[in-house]
């Protein structure tokens, strides 16, 4: 997403597993190599880790 993304949109490099098709390439974004999740953050399921992103990015959001 050459542009960037908004927040509580789905990247359009996840398949159908949620898993991200750029993995170990050179051309997955540095932001995206950088995340280091851990368990706060991915929670025990999807659903989990979607309230913890969406608290991530309400809470820092400009203004």
């Amino acid at each position: 997403m050459p542009l960037g993304k908004a927040a509580g949109v789905r990247c359009l490099q996840l398949d159908d597993r949620n898993r991200c098709k750029l993995f170990g390439r050179a051309d997955r974004p540095a932001v995206c190599s950088s995340l280091q999740p851990q368990s706060p953050m991915c929670g025990r399921d999807a659903r989990e880790a979607m309230l913890w992103l969406t608290s991530l990015e309400q809470s820092t959001a400009p203004g």
